[in-house]
């Protein structure tokens, strides 16, 4: 299912995914309808915008959000215009998985834009490489990231865009066993080495979020 009040990228996501395979359920110009039909029925994954009626302020993060609690099971891609890294962390906070956060630009970019509904169905989180990028830039003040190295700052960047052990040593152009060793020095300095399982990694692009 699609929420998105821009008549134009509405159509253009329908006929996309159509053309990709996908069933579209729904394409709404706003939340209200798009929660209604989900009380009935629910799709593998709902795109929508942040910004939507009647306020066009975060009525799309609301919906996510509430999508997220209801129906967990639900893959949720949330679109936006400008970088707002408040809204990725919440996102990421309320269930990070199945989860994704993109600029529309991304949509552009077809491959990169159906490699991220795979991921998230696959039960990953995506964040927008563009996000993550100026997150760096903005990290200035002293905590526990400033203690990686730039190796490790280089492959937490990987992580939080949403990337497996596999994806990151192949961007990156190092070994798996590479990345499991930064990863493990990451999880170390962000203390986060006595927190099991996938979690960890969750946790970690959290802390990168927020810093």
């Amino acid at each position: 299912m699609i929420a998105e009040d821009s008549t134009l990228l509405r159509e253009g996501l329908v006929r996309l995914l159509v053309e990709e395979g996908h069933e579209v359920l729904g394409a709404f110009g706003d939340a209200a309808p798009l929660l209604e039909k989900m009380a009935s029925r629910q799709p593998d994954i709902v795109v929508l915008d942040i910004r939507m009626p009647p306020t066009h302020t975060d009525e799309g993060l609301r919906a996510a959000l509430e999508i997220r609690e209801r129906w967990p099971g639900v893959g949720v891609l949330v679109l936006s215009q400008h970088i707002e890294r408040n809204y990725a962390v919440q996102l990421l906070a309320s269930h990070a998985e199945r989860v994704g956060y993109l600029l529309k630009d991304r949509v552009a970019q077809v491959e990169e834009f159906l490699d991220a509904l795979e991921r998230i169905q696959a039960g990953g989180a995506v964040i927008d490489p563009e996000v993550v990028r100026q997150l760096v830039i903005r990290t200035t003040r002293a905590d526990p990231l400033t203690r990686l190295t730039p190796r490790e700052r280089s492959v937490l960047e990987t992580l939080a865009q949403g990337h497996t052990n596999t994806a990151i040593a192949q961007k990156l152009h190092i070994s798996l066993s590479s990345v499991e060793k930064n990863l493990n020095a990451i999880f170390d300095k962000l203390e986060l080495s006595h927190t099991t399982g996938y979690s960890r990694r969750i946790l970690a692009v959290l802390r990168y979020l927020k810093s």
